[in-house]
């Protein structure tokens, strides 16, 4: 397995970004090649202070950085020998199976049409796992897709099933359309259409669920377009980060409390965990001819480290050809639903 990672994307420099792919490697002997992307004097620096001396690494230099501050779409086409760019390119050209970034997030959507989507794909989508009362589930779109319409979302249903399926280890994943309710009348055109297509598919179509069924278990696949699922992903991190800094407050403000926090140490360390995105890696943008996954801008070592291990699965179980498959098989559901109710033209 061949991966590309862009090195200088992240908030905290490629040494970070160099230490997490150092701990991967020593982890996974399926990585045959590594390519380190970005600018090779700091690499080589970074590389020296990880002692990361593993001979299948590989550097690719690139002159430029795109920061967060560039606007994604111009930013990607103005930088052409960014780091992003040229770790993209390398899977474009048949060089990696996949690329990692931490870099912003728009640029990394734009830049990874250069692999061209799926056949039968119209968006592609990003798929990030969150975690549930006592499991997880994937939310898609998670922000690569704003604006969608109901072929999307059903699309995005197909393959959100597929990645819980062989990355979660889901044998039959309930799917379920994000809604402002469970009842049928709820939702928007959008969603009502899309739910009615998605029942013509072959998926454990729920119907709607709204956002109390999020975090109870209720489904391991929640569709929504990139607007709403973007929002979900962020409200919800931010609300975990929050939960955690309120209760470190508690736990301290007495004395008696300190002890019990201690005694309870290994409960919340167990929860931290369970909250923290690092444990995830990333979102994978899924829909092209290529693995790409997307980390963190502000992720620390581990996620790097869990960035490459949700690669090697992706590549592992054949993730692409799977969704090319039940895509084909999806498309021509719909068709064929479409083709059922559209009014015959008389001769």
């Amino acid at each position: 397995m061949r991966i590309a990672v862009d090195v200088m994307g992240g908030d905290h420099g490629c040494e970070v970004a160099i230490e997490g792919v150092r701990q991967a490697l020593d982890a996974d002997r399926a990585i045959t090649t590594l390519f380190l992307v970005g600018n090779e004097a700091e690499i080589q620096q970074a590389r020296k202070k990880s002692r990361l001396y593993d001979n299948r690494i590989e550097i690719v230099h690139a002159s430029e950085v795109l920061t967060m501050d560039d606007k994604p779409l111009e930013g990607i086409r103005r930088k052409k020998d960014c780091s992003m760019n040229r770790a993209i390119e390398l899977v474009r050209d048949g060089k990696a199976d996949a690329v990692i970034s931490p870099g912003n997030t728009g640029a990394l959507v734009a830049g990874s049409l250069k692999l061209r989507r799926l056949e039968g794909i119209e968006r592609p989508a990003l798929a990030a796992r969150m975690p549930s009362r006592t499991n997880e589930f994937v939310l898609i779109d998670a922000g690569a897709s704003p604006v969608c319409e109901p072929v999307h979302l059903a699309q995005f249903a197909v393959m959100g099933s597929i990645y819980a399926r062989e990355i979660l280890g889901r044998k039959n994943p309930r799917v379920g359309i994000l809604s402002n309710g469970s009842e049928e009348t709820k939702g928007n055109d959008l969603t009502r259409v899309a739910a009615r297509l998605c029942s013509q598919l072959d998926l454990n179509f729920i119907g709607y669920v709204e956002g109390f069924d999020l975090f109870d278990d209720a489904v391991e696949v929640v569709v929504a377009d990139g607007f709403t699922g973007n929002v979900v992903l962020k409200t919800s991190e931010s609300l975990g980060c929050a939960m955690m800094h309120r209760l470190k407050d508690e736990l301290s403000a007495t004395p008696l409390r300190k002890l019990g926090a201690l005694l309870a140490r290994d409960a919340f360390r167990g929860m931290k965990n369970r909250l923290d995105p690092e444990v995830y890696g990333g979102a994978v943008l899924l829909g092209l001819n290529g693995i790409v996954v997307k980390v963190h801008g502000s992720s620390r070592e581990r996620a790097m480290t869990n960035a490459l291990r949700l690669a090697v699965e992706e590549i592992s179980h054949g993730v692409n050809q799977m969704i090319s498959l039940q895509i084909a098989r999806a498309n021509e559901r719909l068709a064929a639903a479409e083709t059922a109710v559209s009014p015959s033209v008389p001769a």
